[in-house]
């Protein structure tokens, strides 16, 4: 690694630069994700959307290197900082993991071991620190305080069951900050939650990200919460980031035309009373037998005789605002 590209990776708490992946399946390569960049700057929240089956999922394992056998990295590399993920062996990934990177799961039900008390399962998770576990405890129960858990020494011995949906979800979230992560991925964490609770859920991470000062990547399909929690936002498409770019970008000066059939599909911007919900006609490319062609042409609804319908490279339109498509990029209205 030259020494500028150290340089860089340093000003980025995680850089994916150039991610390809496969799936080995009975029916060929599935070309799950390719040449996808991200970068999460310092101390920031970005912002991961698009919908199911466009990669996000891939990218968080290819982040924490839990893929499943029959996946193949064929290119690209993840830095943590100045160190390659993709370079490291298994000791050096345990002692990443639940320190440097911390994950929320979406679903709260699941997330935590029902066999084990809350108490048992948030000092476990304190491994790593040679400290006693006097010491643990009591860090555990200063973090259940600080999201919101009432009587939180009592409750040390409650075991996941014996919480609400919400409360088991805060819970989460104390043991993916105990350990004060650099990057705390949020994988759908409101998903599992009413509307109510989702608020709450998104005002609590607001302020734990503000005083640990950790970076966050949050993943979601409720842009609404995207728009209100992100300062950045990244957008993929069948395995592809077609855009990306700060929230404004995004959300007032989207230049890709599936950003924008997106946007329209978000319930919030409805504004007269209507029985169908906006959809994005088609289907998504078959990632088995991808062409060399544009990913969305098909369900494009702005390509003319000017789009030449090939794959665009990803383009600066603005500092920081970066899109995938040929019209776009010719300062074409879509």
């Amino acid at each position: 690694m030259t020494g500028e590209t150290q340089n860089r990776n340093r000003e980025k708490v995680l850089s994916i630069k150039d991610l390809s992946v496969n799936f080995k399946t009975e029916n060929g390569l599935v070309q799950a994700l390719r040449r996808v960049s991200i970068d999460i700057p310092p101390k920031q929240i970005v912002g991961l959307v698009g919908e199911s089956g466009c990669g996000k999922s891939t990218v968080i394992n290819s982040i924490l290197r839990l893929l499943s056998n029959n996946a193949e990295i064929i290119q690209g590399s993840i830095h943590l900082q100045n160190k390659n993920i993709l370079m490291m062996t298994s000791t050096q990934l345990r002692a990443i993991r639940g320190k440097r990177i911390s994950v929320i799961f979406q679903d709260p039900m699941t997330s935590l071991n029902p066999a084990l008390s809350i108490g048992r399962q948030m000092t476990d998770i304190q491994y790593r620190d040679q400290i006693n576990q006097v010491a643990k405890r009591q860090r555990a129960i200063d973090m259940l305080t600080r999201v919101g858990i009432p009587d939180a020494e009592k409750r040390l011995k409650s075991y996941p069951h014996q919480f609400s949906g919400g409360m088991r979800q805060r819970i989460a979230i104390a043991m993916a900050l105990i350990m004060e992560p650099d990057l705390l991925i949020a994988d759908e964490p409101t998903t599992a939650l009413d509307a109510t609770l989702q608020i709450q859920i998104i005002e609590l991470l607001k302020t734990l990200q503000k005083e640990f000062r950790c970076s966050v990547l949050f993943v979601s399909h409720h842009l609404g919460l995207v728009a209100d929690f992100c300062d950045q936002v990244v957008v993929m498409y069948a395995g592809e980031v077609v855009e990306s770019g700060n929230v404004r970008d995004i959300f007032h000066r989207a230049a890709h035309p599936y950003t924008k059939r997106l946007l329209e599909c978000d319930p919030a911007r409805i504004k007269t009373k209507t029985r169908v919900l906006p959809t994005i006609p088609g289907y998504i490319p078959d990632l088995v037998n991808l062409s060399d062609d544009c990913i969305f042409k098909d369900r494009c609804h702005v390509k003319d005789n000017k789009c030449p319908l090939t794959v665009a490279p990803l383009t600066e339109l603005t500092p920081g605002h970066f899109v995938q498509c040929h019209l776009s990029q010719e300062g074409e209205n879509l």
